[in-house]
């Protein structure tokens, strides 16, 4: 099923580009940037050859999409930018339609940008998350009449953007949100030629009754232009997901104003969008006049959802469990500036973990992330970045009514989305010396009203705010069991008297933070210190690894073995919580955050299942053991080198696997078939205990489903020798292929035991001419890093010369190695 998804997805990519190329380009090569402020739009002109000797010499070459912050946001030593930069490029513009309109389309850039066209600024916005466009064809006009068009620039239009995410209280999202707020053009920026009419933008509102058996369709359409014409034609062709043309009309059309409509049918039958099978139609439009066309391609799709009252979720008439989880849009390296080929890595990645739902936090993220929900069958919570800080003024609540109607306009068509967002955390003050509570319940329900009024066929929702949760159609409130508050033993009782006092209730937000290659003989320890019955919510403080109550967050190990168990009681509850509409983990992907500079790797939100870079940790594993179908298995501990103990100690083997059975055979003996129980916590019945001596254990198991069989093997070593403080560290080069060598650092104490609890923070350092690879807010990938297990890696590009790394720790030696 994965594949045929997967292969209709890049088919309707490929449509979809193909359509697009018609009169729109990506501008990504040969740009320039400058990461601070210019004393004037003069320093930033760039004339054609070597340009002006005396510009300022720090200028960098870069391609789009690109990000202030993509690697000092995950840099220990220093907190990332916030301010200006500007970027520049000269470009050649030919619109090919008489009298069309020039417009660079912005996918989103941060957090302010005014664009220039030479020295004359032509448009500035606001918000650093939304689309939107800058008509440039009369400034484009008048500079071509210029003498420097031909002489100094060769025939090229110079095109120069400021962007600025300085902080700005006036400004959402607040700067204590639990993520960077970026900077850049860290989405696609395209130029696009149209013709005198255009479309600004379609309303394809598809709608079907809950049985599926007859679905309607309207279209509306908002024009560009349209003031400059008197008569145009138009052709609209609804083909279904087969490829077969099942509609078309022809008709003239004269009115204009306002939106439009231009088509409502009825489809019988319709071929229905769903998370097994997520049929797409699509809407083909042709507008003519004056003997140009505009043509406009858009997928729709016809389901049926609800939230009942008092009871779980329906789509198409029958019960799904929502299988969700939360991203950021953040990357190793790169930082908000994800590529359209990495998105569709991590969007694949989420699918094949088994996801059926999204909330996109906290912000509208890039149309291609929507695209990808609609062709992979993922459902969307999509939220604006009012998170946090309170409720500022008149030009703080203008732009957050702003970015809703921008949001629910840009996205109306995508079948995926089911729910519109409107805050997070917004009980939570601090930007503003006031805090009023009725004040934000007013504003709340003017989102809500203007989300109803823009898209009466969705839900809105909030998370954590509980005297916001009459307002909204859904409520999730917080609940973190066994990392904030209490143990997650509690999940099940909290969330139902959660339930109790809302209509409709959805768990979004659950999880724990856990340092990738970091396990734990004994992971639950930290719950012995933990008051339950306390509630299971966070509050003010519980982020913090300092003072306050007993809680994991702060006193437990951050292992990801004890992340497993708290995922898997999570998931094997959700199995018999016949009323629960469904959760979402926070998050999928570890990501940077200005307010964590004391984590095992800084700077870095460590609750998610896969790191930064895609390295996937144990927890990916344990959510496909229960939310796929495809045969799969897993040993616990692959990225767990070294377990400890007694001699003759028996030691848990755990696997996750969502088959019926599986046998577990250490050092080429078996230790039996178990039956899989998702109730028989831990990992579903499927455990062994295997006494260990020491030295190597090669464990293999083969898992059966049917008639299929997976297997998987890992190889770990078994040290039963004691250890004590450390007292000093080794360094070697493990590895090296491609011009980048792996390093890692071990612990050991006085006797040179490995100490394999040890969490000390080491910090690499380079001399020569090799490269640290470093800043990526990855366990394998930060200067500054705790040990997990007392060792640590990181990589390093040689450049095929001599560079000595060095490795430091608190009162401990540094240790040195050359790299030839």
């Amino acid at each position: 099923m994965f594949k045929k998804i997967k292969l209709l997805f890049l088919c309707l990519i490929a449509v979809s580009q193909a359509l697009q190329a018609q009169n729109s380009k990506r501008l990504n090569t040969d740009w320039e940037f400058v990461k601070q402020d210019l004393g004037g739009i003069w320093e930033a002109v760039r004339t054609a050859g070597k340009g002006n000797p005396e510009e300022l010499p720090f200028w960098q070459k870069v391609n789009l999409p690109h990000c202030f912050n993509a690697t000092d946001a995950t840099n220990p030593d220093v907190h990332y930018y916030q301010g200006p930069g500007w970027y520049r490029t000269n470009i050649d513009i030919e619109n090919p339609y008489t009298n069309g309109r020039t417009l660079l389309h912005f996918e989103g850039a941060g957090q302010k940008t005014e664009i220039y066209i030479y020295t004359t600024k032509v448009a500035s916005h606001v918000g650093g998350y939304e689309e939107w466009t800058a008509d440039i064809t009369d400034a484009v006009a008048a500079f071509k009449k210029l003498p420097v068009y031909k002489t100094q620039f060769k025939g090229k239009v110079p095109v120069i953007i400021r962007c600025d995410n300085s902080r700005d209280l006036e400004m959402m999202p607040s700067s204590l949100s639990d993520f960077n707020v970026y900077g850049g053009l860290y989405r696609y920026l395209n130029l696009v030629y149209n013709p005198p009419l255009a479309v600004d933008k379609i309303f394809a509102n598809a709608s079907v009754d809950a049985k599926g058996s007859l679905g309607k369709l309207s279209i509306k359409a908002r024009l560009l232009n349209a003031d400059q014409i008197k008569t145009a034609t138009l052709k609209i062709n609804l083909v279904d997901p087969s490829g077969k043309n099942v509609l078309s009309i022809d008709k003239s059309i004269n009115t204009f104003k306002g939106d439009s409509l231009l088509l409502e049918t009825s489809v019988k039958s319709p071929k229905l969008w769903s998370t097994e099978l997520p049929h797409q139609y699509e809407v083909k439009l042709s507008l003519s006049a004056n003997g140009q066309t505009y043509q406009l391609s858009q997928k729709i799709g016809f389901r049926h959802f609800e939230f009942v009252k008092k009871g779980p979720f329906t789509i198409n008439g029958k019960r799904l469990l929502l299988r969700g989880t939360h991203r950021h849009e953040d990357h190793a390296g790169v930082a908000a500036a994800m590529t359209e080929e990495m998105m569709v890595t991590e969007m694949k990645m989420m699918k094949e973990m088994g996801v059926n739902f999204i909330r996109l936090g906290h912000y509208q993220q890039s149309r291609i992330i929507l695209d990808l929900c609609d062709s992979l069958g993922i459902l969307v919570w999509e939220e604006i970045p009012w998170c946090r800080g309170g409720l500022g003024g008149a030009v703080y609540q203008a732009q957050g009514k702003r970015m809703l109607t921008n949001m629910i306009e840009q996205h109306y068509n995508h079948p995926s989305i089911i729910i519109w967002g409107l805050g997070n955390e917004n009980d939570w003050p601090g930007d503003f010396s006031e805090f009023d509570k009725e004040k934000i319940r007013t504003y709340m329900k003017e989102l809500n009203n203007l989300s109803h009024q823009l898209d009466p066929s969705r839900s809105t929702a909030i998370r954590r705010c509980d005297f916001c949760r009459d307002i909204v159609d859904v409520y999730s409130p917080s609940i973190w069991a066994g990392w904030y508050r209490g143990n997650y033993t509690e999940y099940k009782s909290v969330s139902q008297g959660e339930f109790d006092k809302s209509d409709r209730f959805l768990h979004v937000e659950w999880g724990g933070d856990s340092h990738a290659r970091r396990h734990s003989e004994n992971p639950d320890n930290a719950l012995l210190k933990i008051r339950q019955g306390g509630g299971a919510d966070e509050r003010a403080g519980d982020a913090s690894l300092y003072g306050g109550a007993a809680r994991v967050s702060k006193d437990g190990d951050w292992s990801e073995s004890y992340i497993a168990n708290l995922i898997d009681w999570h998931l094997k509850e959700q199995e018999t919580m016949p009323w629960l509409s469904g959760t979402a983990y926070w998050p999928f992907k570890d990501f940077s955050t200005p307010i964590r500079p004391e984590n095992p790797v800084p700077y870095v939100n460590q609750k998610g299942v896969i790191e930064r870079d895609f390295t996937k940790k144990e927890s990916f594993y344990i959510f496909q053991s229960y939310w796929t179908n495809i045969p799969m298995v897993h040993i616990y501990g692959h990225s767990w080198p070294v377990r400890w103990g007694a001699e003759g100690e028996e030691k848990m083997v755990k696997v996750y696997s969502n088959c019926d059975e599986a046998e577990l055979f250490v050092n080429g003996k078996s230790f039996g078939v178990k039956k899989r129980n998702s109730q028989d916590f831990p990992a579903a019945g499927l455990r062994w205990s295997v006494p260990m001596q020491k030295g190597t254990y090669h464990f293999k198991v083969v898992a059966k489903k049917g008639k299929l069989t997976v297997t998987d093997e890992i190889t770990q070593e078994y040290q039963t020798e004691k250890w004590a403080k450390p007292t000093q560290l080794t360094l070697n080069k493990i590895s090296e292929a491609d011009g980048v060598a792996t390093v890692e650092v071990k612990a050991y104490d006085a006797n040179k035991v490995l100490c394999l609890d040890a969490a000390n923070e080491v910090n690499f350092s380079l001399i020569g001419d090799g490269e640290l690879i470093k800043d990526q807010g990855t366990s394998t990938g930060s200067s500054k890093v705790q040990l997990y297990n007392g060792r640590a890696m990181i990589k390093l590009k040689t450049n095929q010369k001599k560079s000595i790394v060095s490795v430091s720790a608190k009162d401990l030696p540094t240790v040195f190695l050359n790299i030839e």
